[in-house]
């Protein structure tokens, strides 16, 4: 069949179209409504629809009765063969049309295969598909058709994005919180219509008048699409604080003479709680950094202290444990088992670990503030134990005798020795596998829990690395030499990686030696023997809060570290485990015995079987047992 006879003509020639019952139709009207019937029966009535404004035939010419015919009897045909058959049978005809035609069939076919399938979905479905959308996907989708911008502003999918952002990253809802955007979010419809309004100059008569209208679906998108780059932008500022050290120093002067010293602190957004070497817990409020209640009940320094939403447990050089009410500051429970001062702990989930210069440590189950009682009690390092941490897993120690220990959490048997340091350990913390550990030798060590591998060893600190702390970005590091150091745990952790490269930046602006430290996204804050707490605030000053200084790090003044000396108890520089052998065992074995008589008075009997305690047995209530000595790589 020629091609003049596919396209067809307006002649004398051509006879009328039948209509739908096969009877003749005169109309060249009816001749296309005939058409469209066809049409919908092999495309279906959507792309029927879509296709409307295309022409039956090349220049809007009508076809001739017989080729309709003889397509009918091909198109019967046609759809007797499966999909493969009717496949090859398209190619074939493609095969044998010209380059025009198949630039016909190319015209015909782009409406089909680019059909626009969120216009075509109902509103539920289309804001569902849309809502999975990235920032830069949502901006791109709102510029491909008024459907789709429609979609997205009913659909609020930019305060959606914003909302799964919060939800996920721990930075975003920071922000939010930190700058006041918070009630933007999480909300009902109704409530957001009337915030935005409200933020946008409405008074509540046109907040009223405006409710529910296409203009004020149009303001609320606007208004959350805008939020999105505020938020990106605050983001951005941020990571570029950290690495570039700009920062916002807020100092709290806390005027503890003449027993001047920070040891320990812990933070919210509301209040600093910090313990002191004047034997006082001085809770601080965060708006205007003045102190806020004062407790008084230990008799020696402030070692160690953890807060939740109902209690502070503090320990002290008194040796003993302190719990308080942290709300009114109530004394609730004063815990009596250590001989020497109580250098750390840590509560979670009902249990309680606490170390102490005696080289103890004791694992306690909270069943109330007032009903705390001694599990087991662990005794295996050769001296002062200054540190522990703990999770379900395993509870983790440190000791001046250069070790770190590991122990089941569940059993509280012994597990493994974690060693490498070349003096007594200070400070670690520990979380989800990885250790990180700091010394009296001036190193930090990053060291794989589960097989006692040490990972990484980190320079730089020129004294002991009193404290540390890390999250999934960064470690940092205070130390006696007065300087904060920050380090990125990624590169840290990179077996290819340099140990220098991993040090992102040095703080200095304590006087004195840096004591304790907590750190989240946006601050670092910091105590120290000079009497101060350091806020060093990487996001921007908090309204109220006047910086101090804000600029590139200097180097401390030279001598700037000198304080008076600190009390025996109270330096974990004392605590080194002594290289002379013989005065250690016999510091071992009376501090032995004074461990197993205090414990005996509460009814828990620990025997030592030799000088230096080479094989940790726990013992529980009225059990009694040997502690024996192991051989090579004994605890």
């Amino acid at each position: 069949m020629s091609h003049s006879n596919l396209s067809g003509s307006t002649s004398s020639s051509l006879v009328p179209l039948q209509n739908g019952s096969g009877e003749p139709c005169e109309s060249a009207a009816c001749s296309r409504a005939d058409l469209t019937m066809e049409r919908d029966e092999y495309l279906g009535e959507s792309t029927t629809a879509m296709l409307a404004d295309l022409t039956l035939g090349e220049n809007g010419n009508e076809f001739r009765l017989s080729y309709l015919a003889d397509r009918h009897r091909v198109l019967d045909t046609f759809l007797e063969w499966n999909d493969d058959e009717q496949v090859d049978f398209v190619k074939v005809l493609l095969y044998k049309m010209r380059h025009e035609q198949h630039g016909q069939i190319d015209a015909f076919l782009k409406p089909i295969l680019q059909r626009d399938f969120i216009a075509h979905l109902p509103d539920r479905l289309a804001v569902y598909v849309l809502s999975f959308l990235d920032a830069r996907s949502l901006r791109m989708s709102e510029a491909v058709s008024h459907a789709w911008k429609r979609v997205i502003a009913r659909g609020a999918l930019w305060r959606k994005l914003i909302e799964r952002n919060i939800s996920t990253d721990s930075v975003w809802k920071g922000i939010t919180d930190k700058r006041g955007w918070s009630k933007f979010f999480f909300i009902k419809k109704d409530v957001a219509q009337k915030l935005v309004l409200q933020e946008a100059g409405y008074d509540a008569a046109a907040v009223e008048h405006k409710k529910n209208t296409e203009e004020s679906v149009e303001i609320q998108h606007n208004f959350y699409r805008n939020f999105f780059p505020r938020i990106y932008n605050d983001i951005k500022s941020l990571k570029d604080n950290w690495k570039n050290g700009r920062r916002t120093l807020s100092r709290i002067q806390c005027n503890s003479e003449p027993s001047r010293g920070v040891y320990c602190l812990q933070y919210d957004d509301e209040k600093i709680v910090s313990g002191l070497r004047d034997h006082t817990i001085k809770i601080w409020r965060r708006s205007d950094l003045q102190c806020a209640m004062v407790l008084r009940g230990h008799t020696g320094s402030v070692l160690c202290l953890q807060y939740d939403d109902k209690v502070i447990i503090s320990g002290s050089s008194d040796t003993t444990v302190r719990v308080w009410d942290v709300h009114t500051g109530t004394p609730l429970n004063v815990l009596v088992h250590h001989v020497e001062a109580v250098l750390h702990l840590r509560f979670q989930n009902g249990m309680m670990v606490t170390c102490s210069k005696d080289r103890s440590i004791v694992v306690w189950d909270m069943n109330s503030p007032t009903d705390i009682v001694v599990r087991r009690v662990l005794v295996a390092h050769r001296a002062a134990v200054n540190v522990v941490d703990f999770d379900s897993k395993y509870i983790v120690s440190a000791s001046g005798d250069r070790t770190i220990k590991v122990w089941s959490t569940d059993t509280c048997e012994y597990v493994r020795t974690l060693m490498g340091h070349r003096r007594g350990i200070a400070c670690l913390q520990y979380h989800d596998r990885l250790v990180v550990s700091g010394s009296s030798d001036n190193s930090i060590r990053l060291w794989d829990v589960e097989i006692g591998n040490c990972l990484k060893v980190l320079e730089g600190h020129e004294q002991l690395v009193r404290c540390i702390r890390f999250d999934s970005k960064r470690i940092v590091s205070g130390a006696y030499d007065g300087k904060i150091k920050v380090w990125d745990l990624q590169t840290a952790l990179n077996p290819r990686s340099h140990p220098e490269a991993a040090c992102l930046l040095t703080l200095v602006e304590h006087t004195g030696r840096v004591f304790r430290l907590q750190f989240d996204e946006f601050q670092i804050v910091s105590s120290s023997h000079d009497d101060t707490i350091l806020i060093w605030d990487f996001l921007d000053p908090s309204p109220g809060v006047s910086a101090i200084r804000d600029g590139p790090v200097q180097d401390a003044a030279p001598g700037a570290n000198a304080q008076a000396p600190l009390a025996a108890n109270d330096d974990p520089s004392d605590n080194d485990v002594s290289d002379d052998e013989e005065a250690l065992n016999r510091a071992i074995a009376a501090v032995g015995e004074e461990v197993a008589a205090a414990a005996e008075a509460e009814g828990i009997r620990i025997h030592f079987d030799g000088e230096i305690p080479a094989e940790a047995q726990i013992l529980g209530d009225n059990e009694y047992g040997p502690i024996r000595r192991g051989g090579n790589g004994a605890p």
